[in-house]
């Protein structure tokens, strides 16, 4: 009888690709039930690439969206989780970049990407069959992360000669950092204030940039840290993943979670699959 398992393994990407990727994870599903993943929205732009069948995904949950299958497949930053339906067994690795480094790597702003879902190969040609081909070829966890780490670099070489690339305007860089690091819990006013920037002008300049608006982006690195709690090994009751998530309260968070999942907090702990480290 086949084990039930669902193990995800994390890597993070070499020193040079750290400014524009965040992080690796290869996960492997086995014998579970047929069900949906809710690939939720977060600080970073997704890349999926599937090491066995396509990957069957649609960019809401339980709203109809229209499923799609890629093979690989690239997303912007969402307001929403994606829905990844699974029969049971998915192999893959998932590729977080910053939105900072959309340009480098893809050659285009974030902005391009916002709430969109693209064949990998739309965005990176060639070099995108060669990395679904090479991964799936390397048979440990390490050699697919050192492959991520050869073509990510390639493709960061790729744009820089061709001279197309131009780095993020360092006011909207900043603006990012800062609501990263705090979590959001920044208010966007005091925030442009101290860049020098109006409330309206950094807003269109990030919005520009990124493809959210930074109360927006605020929200859902709130969201990030309280799936992150919701997540753990033994997470805490969700009154607590409120308050220390920066919610006003459990309900607040309750809304807030239907609004990006979909799915009351219950209902998303009840049918989640939650990866375990190996």
């Amino acid at each position: 009888m086949e084990d039930h398992t669902a193990t995800g393994i994390g890597a993070r990407p070499a020193p040079a690709l750290r400014e524009y990727v965040d992080s690796y994870v290869g996960f492997d599903l086995r014998g579970l039930p047929a069900g949906v993943h809710c690939g939720p929205p977060g600080r970073g732009l997704t890349a999926l690439i599937s090491l066995s069948d396509p990957l069957e995904v649609a960019a809401g949950v339980d709203d109809g969206s229209p499923v799609a299958r890629f093979g690989s497949v690239a997303g912007g930053l969402m307001r929403r989780s994606v829905a990844i339906h699974h029969d049971g067994r998915q192999r893959g690795v998932r590729v977080s970049l910053t939105p900072l480094g959309a340009r480098a790597v893809y050659g285009m702003p974030s902005a391009e990407l916002a709430h969109r879902l693209v064949p990998l190969d739309e965005i990176l040609g060639a070099l995108a069959a060669e990395l679904v081909d090479r991964l799936r070829s390397a048979s440990t966890w390490a050699a697919r992360f050192s492959v991520l780490d050869e073509l990510l670099l390639r493709a960061v070489g790729r744009g820089a000669c061709g001279g197309h690339v131009r780095r993020v305007r360092p006011e909207v860089a900043e603006a990012w950092r800062r609501l990263v690091a705090a979590q959001g819990r920044v208010q966007v006013g005091a925030l442009a204030a101290e860049l020098g920037w109006s409330r309206r002008y950094l807003t269109e300049r990030f919005r520009g940039e990124v493809g959210l608006s930074p109360k927006t982006f605020a929200r859902v690195l709130r969201f990030e840290h309280a799936h992150d709690l919701a997540a753990a090994r033994t997470p805490l009751p969700w009154g607590d993943v409120a308050t220390v998530s920066g919610y006003a309260d459990q309900a607040h968070l309750v809304r807030e979670w239907r609004e990006f999942t979909g799915r009351s907090p219950t209902a998303w702990r009840r049918g989640e699959v939650l990866l375990d480290a190996p």
